[in-house]
């Protein structure tokens, strides 16, 4: 199962319980077209990604989200949460055990 087909079983639980659901891909996602986006130097630790997800909350004006992040994602959230905590309510961290 590839990375990203977790989210086929964890979305249909989100949806049903209301939530306003956003989904974005980051710059080195391979969705993204766009290979400009991605830049060695700022993506070279995790704080850059981090950094994006703060921008992108602020921009959309969220407060006090729940953020579902799986693998290297939810470490990103860890840290953007650590760095802006009124921007994250709930922290929900995914992992694929095999």
């Amino acid at each position: 199962m590839a990375m990203e087909r977790i989210w086929d079983k964890i979305l249909p639980l989100l949806l049903p319980q209301n939530y306003r659901l956003i989904t974005f891909d980051w710059p080195f996602a391979g969705t993204v077209k766009d290979q400009n986006l991605y830049d060695p130097v700022k993506y070279s630790s995790v704080e850059g990604f981090a950094d994006d997800l703060i921008t992108l909350l602020n921009k959309m004006d969220l407060k006090a989200v729940t953020f579902v992040g799986h693998s290297m994602s939810g470490m990103i959230g860890c840290i953007a949460s650590v760095k802006s905590p009124q921007l994250f309510k709930t922290l929900i961290l995914v992992s694929k055990f095999r």
